[in-house]
């Protein structure tokens, strides 16, 4: 008797994918830190406590929110800037890092990457 394989589906977790941006946009240069919005941190602590809940060590994502919808993958990340950088040149350079690393890591396409800058850090004086 030959049988098929059958077709099987690979989802990969929301929590997941916030825990890849959220390492990928802190490495960046000219990030000083994630940083939630109100927002960002409810679904932060939802998140924290459905993990703990089943038992899993919460993944490291606060500053960033996922969405799906019709089959896009939209991902928002909340940061604080060093005083020396360039938001325009860091956010680029976020939402390129953010993109290829949720790709490469989870083989899901990302279809925008939104980044914002809610906070600079003072520079010395």
């Amino acid at each position: 008797m030959t049988g098929t394989v059958p077709e099987t589906e690979l989802v990969v977790a929301d929590a997941v994918i916030a825990s890849v941006a959220a390492r990928a946009a802190a490495l960046v240069p000219g990030v000083a830190r994630l940083e939630p919005g109100v927002l960002g941190l409810v679904g932060h602590l939802a998140r924290s406590g459905r993990q703990l809940w089943i038992g899993q060590e919460p993944a490291a994502s606060a500053g960033v929110r996922v969405r799906r919808a019709g089959g896009l993958l939209d991902i928002r990340i909340d940061l604080a800037l060093t005083a020396s950088s360039n938001a325009v040149e860091v956010g680029r350079a976020v939402q390129r890092a953010v993109s290829g690393a949720v790709t490469e890591s989870t083989s899901t396409a990302v279809d925008s990457v939104t980044v914002c800058v809610l906070h600079i850090e003072p520079g010395p004086p």
